[in-house]
């Protein structure tokens, strides 16, 4: 379970008090667990809305609910408010969230997977796109597009001009990266 600090429990039933709701709790869950763009939410729920799925904290004012499927990337975790002059911030410290970067004797897919997803990623994010490596042949490098990429008519610039020359000089092993992506199909291409 999650560390939950006096202060922080007291902080946060103020703040579930302010809302006036009975019956209202916190549940906490992850996105996109064990990468680099993983991240932590907290958020009001009511009794109601859990099933069995979550695994109950009770906190004393309030029960903090955490989806079993998250429970080990909260592993350690901490949540705190600190005091800090006038005002305080509330923080969650969960360091096993982002996962690790796969050490450099680790297989090739899983170092290109985590760098795609670590560096190309979060810029491909401002467009609502994504990237994912899905196979390696020998020095070809497969991605799909997803997102507002797949579909995008800049898709091939994006991986020709930036994707490939960022790939192919962290990993010399691939000389070629190339587009695995059904295009057609996309829903909500930025472009």
């Amino acid at each position: 379970m999650i560390k939950v600090t006096e202060s922080a429990i007291e902080f946060l039933a103020g703040v579930i008090n302010e809302q006036d709701i009975e019956s209202l709790h916190l549940k906490v869950d992850v996105q996109n667990p064990g990468t680099p763009s993983a991240d932590c939410h907290l958020g009001f729920c009511e009794a109601s809305e859990i099933d069995d799925s979550y695994l109950m904290q009770d906190l004393g004012p309030f029960n903090l609910y955490l989806a079993k499927n998250d429970e080990a990337w909260f592993e350690a975790a901490e949540i705190d408010y600190e005091v800090q002059g006038a005002s305080g911030q509330l923080n969650i410290k969960a360091p096993m969230l982002k996962g690790q970067a796969p050490d450099d004797d680790a297989p090739l897919f899983d170092r290109l997977s985590y760098f795609i997803e670590a560096t190309i990623n979060p810029m491909l994010a401002s467009h609502g796109g994504h990237a994912a490596l899905t196979a390696i042949e020998e020095d070809k490098a497969y991605i799909q597009f997803g997102g507002g990429c797949q579909g995008c008519g800049m898709a091939k610039q994006t991986l020709s001009q930036g994707m490939q020359s960022q790939i192919t000089s962290a990993f010399t092993e691939i000389n070629q990266v190339l587009d695995a992506t059904d295009h057609a199909s996309g829903e909500n291409p930025y472009y």
